[in-house]
């Protein structure tokens, strides 16, 4: 009955959503207040009916209900518990659902913390969360039902992919999912003032706080799912430009994109038609994300679905979204006018060029992500559009939009001097210099792209500890001023602060980790030793044991540097019976100066092993890095300003509009 009670619950939330989506909308066109109040109990019902439906199916998988045909695809009952919870959202059919409570979820939190929207204004946009809704709900019951039942149950269930049985691929679909589906809210924002025909710095300031969690979260998912690839793949990467990494880096592109332009929309009152747009654009290129992942029209090891009918259903929906929302827009954009204006070197102007960059840095990367699929359907012809295309492309459109990042903070807002602003970042022009030459001494031998690399990633650091300096009138004014400055900082300033600086330590790890990554390759017996840089690789030997679910053999090779032991590592080749599949674990040891990475591969037959050996110089500072730009971004949303909400609008003849000033709002 369990399963009876989850589809039953999605059929009841259609209901709903079909409700929300038409009656709220006519009431704020009509000004009818009873139908405009029906928004916010309509989205928290919706809410709780899909929290059913997810509840039932999650039991279903915790109690190994093999009867339904979902749990017996991607189950087993030797699974452990975590992979069982985690196999809900493994699969087509339970990662759509999980969606869909992230998205009722977020339409349920505008209609509960949103009192500090006008009625009418949050009637619309909660109208275009449940449009969304409608289109996957109709995905899910027609197309990906995940109560489906399976009768005669059989035993035991096949599995889950023994790749999605690991920790980090447990947490990072829901944080990529909320990031995903958290843009929705700007897309649903931007529609609602579009059909209300206005844009202004009170709605910038709304829209401000779901676009920046949608952003942390989506840094989140992207740098799990990066971890992920670097040590349970046993490649030894953490990027490989894959279509669907591509899916996931292309809206946080545009979503950063949006969260700078959205600032100067609430500054200056300009940018208006083209944050809006942005909004417009990040959303649906999760929605591409969505359907390149269950169309069939890629092979990887990401990828859900690969039936046609799905695909069809998915790509009629994301042109509906697309086209519907791009036709109001061209409706509506030429009559909002922007207010404020700026001279080209200010601090507008550099967010202004941080957007045209970050934007067609999106582009390149969409470019090269969709090209190969235009050959194919024209002409039949397989390409691939693999690194040295993105490199050759992305690197040099990224590079003046770092070096700006810097250089923008420290501009002032309408007008700016840019010759003061380089001056007052003299200690960063001094520590990337430090940096450059020093990489010149230790690497001399090159690679030579790879020297001013780590400057800029040091460049960046510098200037964003500099800016916060410049803030306080560190060492330019009284000890007691510069602390009350501390004091009174806002918080969205401290969060650019480490967001910046995240960033440049991402970079420095990219450079290090690329340019003087060690790497080894061999046949090794029990006894063998193997240099890798400074470090000696012994062969100990392997023996077998057995896991949970999985039959194993372990390697142990004991690590020395200089003659003196180091670390012992123990790599993993795994063999999973449910379903069949053999997979690495990695062995990983990380320190100050990099990480040691150990593989074993198969025997040869004859006592001897393939193995396999990294060094692999500063390559945790991607994550460290990726850690403190979310935490950036966490440190902005705290800001007491998004927690009062923005100040009442004003009518033509000056009237306040009906805001509530509710500190439960945004």
């Amino acid at each position: 009955m369990t399963a009876e009670l989850g589809h039953f619950a999605l059929v009841l939330a259609l209901s709903v959503a079909l409700v929300q989506a038409t009656i709220p909308l006519l009431g704020a066109w009509r000004g009818d207040q009873g139908w405009i109040a029906l928004a916010r109990p309509a989205a928290v019902v919706q809410c709780l009916l899909i929290v059913i439906a997810f509840g039932a199916l999650m039991h279903a998988y915790i109690t190994s209900d093999f009867s339904v045909l979902n749990v017996a695809t991607n189950s087993h009952s030797a699974k452990p518990l975590l992979y069982k919870i985690s196999g809900v959202w493994g699969n087509h059919e339970g990662s759509l659902l999980l969606w869909l409570l992230i998205l009722v979820l977020f339409g349920a939190a505008v209609a509960v913390f949103g009192g500090n929207l006008p009625a009418p204004f949050r009637a619309r946009v909660l109208s275009v969360q449940a449009m969304i809704a409608v289109g996957f709900l109709a995905f899910v019951l027609f197309t990906s039902n995940p109560f489906e039942r399976l009768l005669p149950a059989p035993l035991d269930g096949r599995g889950l992919n023994p790749l999605l049985q690991d920790p980090g691929l447990a947490f990072h679909p829901p944080f990529l999912y909320l990031g995903y589906v958290g843009f929705s809210m700007a897309f649903s924002f931007a529609v609602a003032a579009l059909i209300e025909g206005r844009v202004d710095a009170a709605w910038a300031r709304w829209v401000r706080p779901w676009t920046l969690a949608a952003w942390c979260f989506l840094t989140t998912g992207i740098a799990l799912g990066s971890w992920w690839a670097y040590y349970e793949l046993g490649w030894g990467g953490w990027w490989f430009w894959d279509p669907v990494e591509n899916a996931s880096f292309m809206p946080w592109l545009a979503g950063t994109a949006l969260l700078h332009s959205a600032v100067v929309v609430e500054k200056r009152d300009s940018l208006k038609n083209w944050t809006v747009l942005l909004a417009i654009v990040t959303f649906s290129l999760s929605l591409l994300g969505t359907f390149l992942v269950r169309s069939g029209v890629l092979t990887s090891v990401h990828a859900f679905a690969t039936d046609p009918a799905r695909g069809i259903f998915i790509l009629a929906f994301l042109i509906t979204v697309i086209a519907g929302s791009l036709t109001l827009y061209a409706i509506r954009a030429p009559a909002m006018k922007g207010g404020g204006l700026f001279a080209p070197v200010s601090r507008e102007g550099g967010l202004v060029l941080n957007n045209l960059l970050l934007s067609t840095a999106c582009a390149t990367v969409l470019l090269g992500t969709l090209y190969p699929l235009f050959l194919d359907a024209v002409t039949g012809e397989k390409i691939t559009v693999g690194p040295p295309y993105f490199n050759a492309t992305f690197g040099p459109l990224m590079l003046p939009a770092l070096i700006a990042m810097a250089v923008g903070p420290m501009l002032h807002w309408k007008r700016a001097d840019l010759t003061g602003a380089i001056q007052r970042l003299k200690f960063a022009i001094v520590a990337a210099m430090a940096a450059l030459f020093v990489t010149l001494v230790m690497a001399h031998d090159g690679p030579w792209l790879a020297i001013p690399g780590i400057a800029l990633g040091v460049w960046m650091i510098a200037a964003a500890l500099e800016e916060a300096a410049y803030r306080l009138r560190l060492f330019r004014a009284p000890a007691g001023e510069s602390l009350r400055r501390l004091l009174r900082s806002p918080r969205s300033a401290w969060g650019t602060t480490f967001a910046h600086a995240g960033a440049g330590m991402v970079i420095i790890g990219i450079v290090a980790s690329s340019a003087w990554q060690v790497e080894k390759l061999q046949i090794m017996r029990t006894g063998d030793v193997v240099a890798v840089g400074d470090f000696s690789f012994k062969f100990v030997g392997a023996s077998p044991f057995r896991g949970p679910n999985y039959s194993a053999v372990s390697g142990t090779f004991q690590v020395s540097r200089n003659g003196n032991d180091f670390a012992t590592l123990k790599p993993e080749s795994r063999n999973y019976q449910d379903p069949p599949m053999e997979t690495t674990e990695a062995a990983i040891r990380t320190g100050w100066g990099g990480d040691l990475y150990a593989v074993i591969g198969d025997p040869t037959g004859d006592g001897a092993w393939s193995t396999r050996f990294y060094h692999k110089p500063m390559i945790h500072w991607i994550w460290m890095g990726a850690l403190i730009m979310m935490l950036g971004g966490l440190v902005s949303l705290s800001d007491r300003r998004h927690r009062v909400g923005a100040p009442a609008r004003r009518g033509a003849a000056g009237r306040p509009l009906n805001v509530a000033k509710s500190p439960a709002g945004e």
